[in-house]
């Protein structure tokens, strides 16, 4: 196989190793399977085309024309037979716009969506194309890394401060080993190499220059790969699952996630699981009975739940805008000071919902009308102390049954109230609303719904789905937690004609410090928010209040699992929470094993378990330590053999040779110089450990005075060597060889005298990174590679000679 052909085979799979980071995209490995497909495809074509020896234009086209042909295979429209037809391209043209829809309304990782799937084969299978071209053709394989790179921005611009790091890694390595490749490619096409003394050189024996890009290489990886760690990082998206110390897992990504943040998607069905507690925030007001603590909003509708959508708005220094809009409503002050700890990592800021004035958030957070959150495209809440004045809008049954219907083509109405086919919401939400023109009394007949004695239960895992939709498979089963009855309301109330969605925070839990409120990752909390005209948008919390430690209730949304129905006073229409009806509140309910949007049982304790990233972080961090201690390790046994080898095994008989200290000489002469060629060969490694170089030309005593000379040896490291080489020197050519204790206590003053000749960087690297196991490794690699290539070429050869014609009968008649 020709060098450009081995090198397009090595772009593709550089390639597909560059595409490593979109692993953390997707939920399954779907997608790589097609995409092995695909630029396996892309890199046959590009070998045939330079087997017949095709001009640049044709070799382009004809891996453009596989893809497409692969594309057409694996997403079709029904309409075709391998070749594309117009139709294909209107089905490929669907593909991009779902693809479009999928990225606002689902969090990563996301199932195995078509349009996603196809967007993702055709951006490696377009990069494999251009990798190919810029390293075969063009030959430059330094630009090819601009087109992985773009690979690598896809989860940078969903995970933007918590981007995985192996991928990463494997990632660089494939643009590694296209640098290589093509190094050792062109060292090929030139010829051969040899040093200045005529000795010839393998093309893969490492030299100076390639060991130094070698280093370069890996030392620039590391950069990349450490200096995050130490640099603060800024704010990024809302698709990460907060994971620290033991916050709620969702096991379909939603609920509490990682990089300390929350994901704002409610699901129709899931599972959380947690291992302990962590303090996120502490909150203090004036508030007697303050509500729950929003910080998001999610009013993206799929079939699995409710999606979030990136918030757009003005800069907080602009002011916010009055919620008080309705004179017939009171709107008590209150002023909230909030202190968010170093595990809260999101760039929105919790607060009380009708928010008027924000002190000490400092600058680039902005607010958004709609949403009506503050957020930052640059900052993160860690450790940020800031204070805020809201309005506690006082609503009444009667004041909201004043809300009119919207009237038809509101923007309101088409944007939150749409909602995809489910035939058992759609009768369950005609035969509940059934002859109620009120949207407030629709309302509650639908929050009314979620009781106890309609069957509902709180629980942290749903039950399957089996062949009905997650909506449908959750109102029949009545089992779910807080991000189901969440959704599930909202979405019953969206079919009803009427504006929800779902509302993201903490509830008040049950630490409480006089008017201070810690609250923690078991406190996280999802609930519905519904619009009506004239008021705004109103929460209710259809969960059952039993399972969510510090819940708030009223009289417009009561507890409808409560004993005794609420007072409906004029004063019991306090925003939820001011005036309870039968909900637990913070002092009510003990802290119990599992939290709304995560908790496992916490033995009573209360105390934190330790973080499952940080015990990952060790647990790779200690194994790259021992991966880096296996040369160091290596070189110690090897010497602890040689040395036993050098130790006598019979009592000396002491001789004196002239010129020459008293030498020790043993019985056996095979034994002796087995022992002197031991000795000898840990000698040559402690000079390559000590970057002393080694000439194999040389014979023992000439090398043992140059490295007296050049290591400026004195007294015992000199008596040392000049013993190791008589040694050597007698048992290659003398017939009595020398062998005795004295050569492994000289081995050990020989490195010793090294050792205080070497600067403190060669000694550090003949301990941690022994230059003579390294390159032992090096040529048994090389020496491996050209027994592996002389195989597959006398096997091709064999290939060549078989004609299948000799299986014929009588082939020469």
């Amino acid at each position: 196989m020709t060098g450009r052909r081995r090198l397009g085979l090595i772009a593709a799979g550089s390639t597909l190793l560059a595409a490593a980071p979109i692993s953390s995209i997707f939920e399954s490995w779907t997608w790589l399977a097609q995409c092995i497909l695909a630029v396996g495809f892309v890199a046959g074509a590009a070998l045939g085309a330079r087997t017949l020896r095709f001009p640049v234009w044709a070799q382009a086209l004809s891996m453009i024309v596989v893809l497409l042909l692969a594309l057409t295979w694996m997403f079709p429209s029904g309409h075709e037979v391998l070749i594309p037809t117009p139709r294909t391209f209107e089905h490929f043209g669907d593909l991009f716009t779902q693809a479009g829809q999928d990225t606002r309304q689902y969090a990563v990782p996301v199932p195995d969506r078509q349009g996603l799937l196809f967007v993702t084969v055709l951006g490696i299978g377009a990069v494999a194309i251009a990798v190919d071209l810029l390293t075969v053709v063009a030959r430059r394989p330094a630009l090819a890394g601009l087109p992985m790179l773009a690979i690598y921005s896809v989860p940078v611009a969903v995970y933007v401060d918590d981007v995985p790091v192996l991928p990463f890694i494997i990632g660089a390595f494939g643009f590694l080993w296209l640098l290589v490749s093509d190094h050792v490619d062109r060292v090929r096409r030139f010829g051969r190499r040899f040093t200045g003394d005529g000795r010839d050189v393998d093309v893969w024996e490492p030299s100076p220059l390639a060991a130094a890009g070698r280093r370069l290489g890996v030392i620039g990886v590391a950069a990349a790969v450490l200096l995050p760690l130490l640099v603060p990082t800024i704010s990024g998206g809302l698709l990460s699952q907060l994971t620290q110390s033991g916050s709620g897992i969702s096991q379909n990504g939603t609920g509490a996630g990682g990089g300390g943040r929350i994901n704002l998607f409610a699901a129709l069905s899931g599972q959380l699981t947690q291992t302990g507690v962590t303090d996120l925030v502490k909150v203090t007001t004036n508030d007697p009975d303050p509500y729950y603590l929003r910080f998001g909003v999610a009013d993206q509708l799929t079939t699995q739940g409710f999606g979030s959508r990136p918030p757009s708005g003005q800069p907080l220094d602009r002011g916010l805008p009055d919620p008080r809009v309705n004179p017939d409503v009171r709107y008590p002050q209150y002023h909230a000071t909030v202190e968010v700890s170093d595990n809260l990592r999101q760039n929105m800021l919790p607060v009380y919902s009708n928010t008027v004035k924000v002190n000490d958030a400092g600058g680039g957070w902005s607010f958004d009308r709609n949403q009506q959150v503050i957020y930052s495209t640059r900052n993160t809440t860690k450790g940020k102390k800031y204070s805020f004045d809201y309005v506690r809008a006082q609503y009444s049954p009667q004041l909201l049954r004043q809300s009119p219907p919207l009237p038809d083509g509101s923007p309101l109405l088409n944007a939150y109230t749409a909602t995809p086919p489910d035939a058992t919401v759609d009768n369950l939400v005609k035969r509940l609303t059934a002859n109620i023109r009120n949207p407030y009394d629709k309302v509650r007949a639908l929050y009314n719904y979620f009781a106890k004695d309609n069957g509902f239960s709180y629980s942290l895992t749903t039950q399957p789905a089996g062949s009905s939709s997650e909506i449908a498979s959750f109102l029949q089963n009545k089992v779910g937690y807080c991000q189901q009855y969440a959704a599930a309301l909202a979405w019953m109330v969206r079919e009803a004609g009427i504006p929800a969605r779902v509302a993201f925070g903490f509830t008040k839990g049950n630490d409480r410090d006089g008017t201070t409120y810690t609250l923690t990752n078991r406190n996280a909390h999802a609930w519905t928010e519904v619009y009506f005209d004239g008021f705004g948008w109103v929460p209710f919390d259809a969960t059952p209040a039993s399972g969510v430690v510090g819940s708030s209730r009223a009289a417009y949304a009561p507890d409808v699992d409560a004993p005794t129905p609420a007072a409906t006073g004029p004063t019991a229409g306090a925003l939820p929470g001011a005036v309870p009806s039968g909900g637990p509140s913070a002092g009510d309910l003990p802290q119990r094993g599992q939290g709304d949007l995560g908790g496992s049982d916490l033995g009573g304790t209360g105390a934190e378990v330790t973080s499952t990233k940080g015990l990952w972080s060790v647990g790779i961090a200690a194994l790259i330590l021992a991966l880096l201690l296996v040369p160091a390790l290596r070189r110690l046994l090897v010497r602890r053999r040689r040395h036993a080898a050098t130790a006598p095994s019979a009592p000396p008989a002491v001789v004196s040779s002239a010129g020459a200290p008293d030498l020790v000489v043993t019985a056996t002469s095979t034994r002796a110089r087995e022992d002197a060629h031991a000795a000898w060969d840990e000698l040559l490694d402690t000079m390559t450990d000590f970057r002393i170089p080694v000439d194999p030309s040389e014979t023992p005593r000439v090398t043992a005075q140059r490295l007296i000379k050049d290591a400026i040896l004195q007294t015992s490291p000199a008596e040392g060597a000049t013993l190791l080489g008589s040694a050597e020197e007698r048992a290659r050519y003398a017939r009595k060889p020398l062998q005795g204790a004295e050569l492994t206590s000289a081995l050990t003053q020989v490195r010793k005298g090294l050792a205080r000749s070497a600067n403190r960087r060669t000694r550090i690297a003949a301990v941690i990174m022994p230059p003579s196991v390294l390159l032992r490794w090096r040529l048994a690699l090389a020496e491996g590679n050209t027994r592996l290539m002389a195989a597959g070429g006398r096997f091709g050869e064999k290939l060549a000679r078989f004609s299948p014609r000799r299986l014929l009968p009588h082939r020469n008649r």
